[in-house]
């Protein structure tokens, strides 16, 4: 309400009922007077969609005074009108014109997911001079420069914050925090999905078939969960990352990926029995050496040390650890999914955006100036533990470690485990950090050593 709509008939100062002076009492909306108004549009109403609708509306002062304008919600696109809602979504918002909401507005936020219809009503909303907001992973692994230019050439904002590790600032800190910094290596749990599942197979001895379904149970997995198990969604926020870290553009189809389907109850318990836990890893790492210079890019499931900051990441949280020359090691954590955390990512963006509308400023734009190589695989500096079931003679483990040293690996620990049948041993093997074409040439002449009834299991270590 403005002062112009508040109206009495009781003398000035007086109450129209008593005629008596009242209690002074603070103005309800003094933070929405005088200021601009900026459109804003809502692609999407699912659950986090809802949550920015609803922490929108029911906290319009606070984001009018945090980033200048009062901003009024003009329309949210859905595909079925009648379909069942959250009571914080005011229907008469509604509209089946996803391409009127996307182009009649300061600020559009994207929230469908999915590459089409995203990426058209993206472009046609830069087109239209909307800065745009969004926290589709998949549609900026893929499209991400696309999209960038069409930001730069409109001369507007394109944020997407919540499209890595949901309320935690990875983003912002990559893109500006780190801006005076040189990162060398990214390493985090980016999917909350797997990280619940593999927590419940360590602390509940689950199999992964059974932690799955608590986690569908529970609304942490899909009913169809491959792009979460296979890798596939940490990929393309690896992808994100990199491109961040590195100044390189860096797409999904870089990112060599592996989930955790084979992952076994044996794993774990042999994981255990080394100090470690599995976790589902995203790495991009920077090499600078004599054997390569580029970026590798990767996701993984790993042992992690119980010592390392990443392995008491539990449930669905994420985590995130940045490397960098002069700041050293930075930590981020949190909840890495659901409705509110990741409506609080896309507000912070939007207070940003909507801030440069009324004060002018630009977001940073694409910076891919440095433009290096994406290594293969091969070329991945890692660390293995590797599993082989031996004859138990004399010379055996002296046999087996000049096969490792001859490809150039050194070996950090070895572990006799079992014994089976009495003839038989189970060896663990952890090597130091070599280049995985090394490590792969080991593995593979360790499996036609005579002595080497079988290699049981490979694993990655990180964070050693």
């Amino acid at each position: 309400m403005t002062s112009e709509s508040r109206t009495s008939s009781a003398a000035p100062g007086t109450t129209a009922a008593t005629g008596a002076t009242p209690t002074p009492t603070p103005n309800p909306t003094p933070l929405l007077v005088d200021r601009p108004v900026l459109k804003v549009g809502v692609l999407g109403s699912g659950t986090v969609g809802t949550q920015v609708v609803r922490l929108l509306l029911d906290q319009a002062e606070d984001f009018a005074a945090r980033s200048g304008a009062r901003l009024q919600i003009t329309g949210i696109a859905v595909r079925n009108l009648d379909a069942p809602r959250d009571p914080a979504v005011p229907r008469e918002l509604l509209t089946t014109d996803a391409t009127a909401v996307a182009t009649g507005n300061d600020i559009v936020i994207e929230l469908i997911g999915g590459i089409e219809p995203a990426r058209t009503l993206i472009l046609a909303a830069f087109r239209a001079g909307s800065s745009v907001i969004t926290g589709n992973k998949a549609l900026i692994a893929a499209h991400g420069p696309e999209l960038y230019a069409a930001a730069a050439k409109a001369r507007v904002d394109f944020y997407y914050e919540a499209a890595v590790a949901g309320a935690i600032p990875v983003v912002y800190a990559l893109r500006e925090s780190m801006a005076g910094d040189r990162v060398t290596s990214v390493l985090g749990i980016v999917n909350g999905t797997t990280n619940y599942i593999l927590d419940e197979m360590s602390t509940k001895g689950l199999s992964f078939e059974t932690a799955l379904a608590t986690a569908q149970e529970l609304g942490y997995a899909e009913a169809n969960p491959t792009a979460d198990v296979d890798g596939l969604d940490a990929a393309a926020k690896c992808a994100i990352i990199a491109s961040l870290a590195f100044h390189t553009r860096v797409g999904l189809d870089d990112v060599t990926v592996e989930g955790i389907r084979d992952i076994t109850a044996d794993d774990i318990r042999e994981a255990h029995a080394s100090g470690c836990e599995i976790k589902l890893l995203a790495i991009a790492q920077r090499r600078e050496d004599e054997r390569a210079k580029g970026i590798s890019v990767r996701v993984h499931p790993a042992l992690v040390p119980k010592n390392h900051p990443l392995s008491s990441v539990h449930g669905a949280f994420n985590a995130v650890l940045v490397e960098a020359e002069a700041a050293g090691r930075l930590m981020f954590y949190g909840q890495g999914a659901g409705g509110a955390p990741t409506a609080s990512a896309v507000l912070s963006d939007l207070v940003a955006a909507a801030t440069h509308r009324v004060n002018g400023g630009q977001a940073p734009r694409e910076s891919s100036y440095a433009d290096l190589p994406i290594l293969g695989p091969e070329a991945a500096l890692t660390r293995y533990q590797v599993q082989l079931r031996v004859g138990d003679t004399p010379g055996s483990l002296a046999a087996m470690a000049q096969v490792f040293a001859g490809n150039g690996v050194s070996i950090d620990s070895v572990r006799q485990s079992s014994y089976v049948g009495g003839q038989d041993a189970t060896v663990t093997i952890v090597t130091h950090e070599a280049p995985v074409s090394a490590l792969d040439a080991a593995v593979t002449q360790l499996s036609h050593e005579e002595r080497v009834e079988s290699v049981v299991s490979i694993r990655r270590v990180e964070g050693l």
